[in-house]
């Protein structure tokens, strides 16, 4: 599956889901369990390349600040929901993880605690394959390699999320006393 076929999908499910982001997973889910069996797996392995791409630390710290905190689940989780948003979300706050004060939920979701995230879409590929097929999806594909978080921060220090993400930090790290 190419990547354009792959947010294409998303999208889709994106339209009839009214922005809620389990909506969004459980229409993948259906789109995807209706096309070919190889197109499901496709889709598997360029998820997995999709969530190696976002596994970076300040992405993470940009998920520990916006949800109070990210485990390693937690961080997958968030990764979930931020698929849900899009492909021109998802990829801006890969490269500028910052970017992602700038949306209206997230600015929201500082003064009301609402915490982003979306089991159900890491589960798109296996669930829609076992729907299709009645069997569960292949694990004997290659694995897509995680890169090394070398640079972790004390996602705590709030100096350091201010430098780091001063945008995120503005909303979610409470301001200097001047």
């Amino acid at each position: 599956m190419r990547t354009d076929d792959f947010w294409r999908l998303i999208d889709e499910a994106r339209a009839g889901a009214g922005g809620a982001p389990d909506a969004v997973a459980a229409r993948a889910v259906a789109l995807l369990a209706a096309r070919d069996p190889a197109e499901i797996l496709g889709y598997a392995q360029h998820q997995q390349r999709v969530l190696a791409a976002s596994y970076t630390v300040d992405l993470w710290g940009a998920a520990y600040l916006i949800n109070g905190g990210a485990s390693d689940d937690g961080f997958e989780y968030f990764r979930g929901w931020l698929m849900t948003q899009g492909r021109a979300v998802f990829a801006r706050a890969v490269g500028a993880p910052d970017s992602l004060a700038e949306l209206p939920q997230v600015r929201a979701a500082a003064l009301s605690g609402e915490e982003f995230e979306c089991e159900d879409m890491l589960a798109v590929p296996w669930d829609a394959y076992r729907k299709a097929t009645a069997a569960d999806l292949p694990t004997d594909r290659d694995p897509v390699p995680v890169p090394n978080l070398d640079d972790f921060w004390d996602f705590d220090d709030e100096d350091a999320a201010r430098q780091r993400l001063p945008k995120l930090a503005a909303l979610f790290v409470e301001p200097p006393v001047e």
